[in-house]
């Protein structure tokens, strides 16, 4: 196979439309834009939403909702959760194979509810006034 001999699949390539081509083509004399007005002169359309003057309609609808990006990845999880896992050592990996937290959390916040039985340690979550004084309470501790 050789560079000049490569060509398009049949059909791949449309050939153009010939205006201005005389009466026969169907095509002639106004080029099949009709006679007059904005969408005959060349360059005359007008940008995507215009109405005319009008109020467009993505300008008279008020703006709506918003999505906190921070709130996607941060997974809340309680202390209730955190003691029935079994575990010594509580962190994002074990809580995300254990299916606490979904998978693509970045970020855990632990919150006081329910109580904790024995001493656990978090390590690099995040955890509320509350529920380090309960951590702390049945011997645990937290580390950043």
């Amino acid at each position: 196979m050789y560079l000049n001999t490569i060509q398009s699949a049949c059909g791949a390539r449309k050939k153009a439309k010939r205006v201005g081509r005389g009466i026969g083509s169907t095509d002639g004399k106004t080029c099949g834009r009709g006679h007059k007005g904005q969408k005959a002169r060349s360059g005359g359309y007008h940008k995507v939403g215009f109405e005319g003057g009008q109020m467009p309609l993505q300008r008279r609808l008020p703006k709506v909702g918003f999505t906190s990006r921070i709130k996607k990845f941060t997974a809340v999880v309680r202390l209730n959760e955190v003691d029935n896992l079994g575990s010594d050592v509580v962190d994002l990996q074990l809580l995300i194979s254990k299916n606490v937290i979904p998978v693509f959390s970045k970020k855990v916040k632990v919150i006081l509810s329910g109580a904790v039985t024995k001493a656990i340690t978090f390590k690099g979550l995040g955890v509320t006034v509350g529920a380090k004084q309960a951590i702390e309470a049945a011997g645990g501790k937290v580390e950043a």
